[in-house]
């Protein structure tokens, strides 16, 4: 990751756990979670911010779009390999989930709550070939 870039993340994260989850850099308001991952192959903790729609009260979906990239974030990489993480939530705080890709219908269904609520995403999906992953979260009990 540049160093443009891992500043402009942890801008987003300062503002996000300053203002109890609002994100004021457009377009994100209170639409994004961070998600604390541990790095599949390097063990290093990280946390991304990430665009999610919330599917009811316990489960999170995030798509693993990159901007429409011909590959995969490496935090969907990360979640793969270690999929119990923990992830902070507007207005609650940390959450302790499990994250489960998506696959047929659900995955579908995933995307559309994604394009339906930003059309951004089906520019993300026409820059690429590969099919953009969903993953739910659901919280742990």
């Amino acid at each position: 990751m540049s160093n443009d870039h891992a500043n402009w993340n942890q801008g987003i994260i300062d503002q996000f756990r300053a203002h109890d989850g609002t994100v004021t850099s457009p377009p994100f308001g209170r639409d994004l979670v961070l998600l604390h991952h541990i790095g599949a192959k390097s063990g290093v903790a990280r946390v991304t911010p990430v665009m999610s729609r919330p599917l009811d009260a316990d489960t999170w979906l995030v798509a693993a779009s990159k901007s429409g990239a011909p590959d995969n974030p490496g935090w969907y990489h990360n979640l793969r390999a270690h999929p119990d993480i923990t992830i902070e939530v507007p207005g609650e705080g940390e959450v302790a989930v499990h994250a489960e890709e998506l696959a047929g219908t659900q995955r579908d269904e995933g995307w559309a709550a994604f394009t339906s609520y930003s059309p951004r995403f089906l520019d993300y999906e026409k820059k690429t070939t590969r099919v953009i992953p969903v993953i739910a979260l659901r919280r742990s009990r």
